[in-house]
């Protein structure tokens, strides 16, 4: 099979995105959401890594290169309309997301606020210097 076919079936954005949803692979837990280009996911596919795309850098982000939070891929799917993909991960030192949580999806809607949640596990000075 020619390499990059299956890169053909995903549905791409206007802008060429794909929206990745990171999940750990053992939990089940939804660790993270950000969007993917065509390289960012056959870099992943190759490398065994989340590369995904960082919108307002507007360049490829390997997943942990500043942090060494590095998401480890253990399986890529997509849905039944192929415009989204969810990568099982485990998660190299069991922080997703930049503020030193394990999730990025740390606040719950209570009594009309977002309220925090998940406790921060690493200071965020400590993780980017």
């Amino acid at each position: 099979m020619h390499m990059g076919n299956w890169l053909d079936e995903i549905k791409w954005d206007a802008d060429g995105l794909v929206p990745a949803i990171a999940q750990d692979h053992e939990t089940g837990r939804v660790m993270m959401v950000a969007w993917m280009n065509r390289e960012a996911l056959e870099r992943t596919a190759a490398e065994g890594r989340a590369v995904y795309w960082s919108r307002s850098r507007k360049k490829l982000w390997p997943k942990g290169e500043e942090s060494g939070h590095v998401q480890k891929v253990k399986s890529i799917r997509t849905d039944c309309d192929a415009d989204v993909v969810l990568l099982a991960i485990e998660q190299v030192g069991g922080i997703a997301c930049h503020t030193g949580r394990e999730s990025c999806f740390y606040r719950e809607l209570r009594d009309g606020e977002w309220s925090a949640v998940a406790p921060v596990l690493k200071d965020p000075k400590a993780i980017y210097g």
